[in-house]
């Protein structure tokens, strides 16, 4: 990596940073370019070296979290293990509760196109984690459906979570996260 990409990657960073830090004083549709490049310690004009606008950041801060939450699914092997069920969830849990813009995101409409596309992607790495996995067929050809009711009562788990301001302990969450995926999703998968 040279001097001008490692400037670019660390103003990069610090526009999420600051990105984040501010949505936990705003809401997604009150945070300007000002607002982020004043907080990030950058010029505007650096601020859109990296992003046309802030729709823009928004949409690759989804697109960081998707990964985020990706490279935490690719150490979860669906099986009927509950320390590795629970230990799974949980990373989902504290990540959750550290990251700004999720818990943004599951309390605004915005959330419904981020859900849309994390689904589809997360709905075909199951599919293949699954697949890949041998000894478990679905024979009626439902994993499809299975899959999105997980991601679907995970994200509404989570919802609740935050909207009782993260009232129980994230081990409580993860504890009924993997209750619900081992005895009502993966004898289905």
């Amino acid at each position: 990596m040279n001097e001008s990409d490692e400037r670019y990657s660390t103003a990069e960073d610090a526009i999420f940073d600051a990105f984040f830090a501010l949505l936990k004083e705003k809401e997604f549709d009150k945070i300007t370019v000002a607002d982020i490049s004043k907080k990030a310690g950058v010029v505007r004009s650096t601020f859109y070296n990296h992003y046309e606008n802030v729709p823009a950041l928004v949409e690759a801060a989804e697109d960081r979290t998707i990964r985020d939450i990706f490279s935490m699914m690719e150490s979860f092997h669906p099986k009927d293990d509950r320390s590795m069920c629970n230990s799974y969830f949980l990373a989902i849990c504290n990540y959750t509760r550290k990251n700004p813009f999720v818990v943004n995101l599951l309390k605004s409409p915005r959330g419904d196109a981020f859900f849309e596309k994390a689904i589809m992607m997360f709905h075909d790495y199951v599919k293949n984690l699954t697949s890949a996995s041998g000894g478990r067929e679905n024979p009626d050809g439902n994993a499809s459906y299975l899959i999105a009711g997980m991601i679907g009562t995970t994200i509404g788990i989570l919802h609740k979570w935050i909207s009782d301001g993260f009232s129980e302990p994230a081990e409580k969450i993860s504890e009924v996260l993997t209750r619900v995926f081992l005895a009502g999703f993966l004898p289905f998968l």
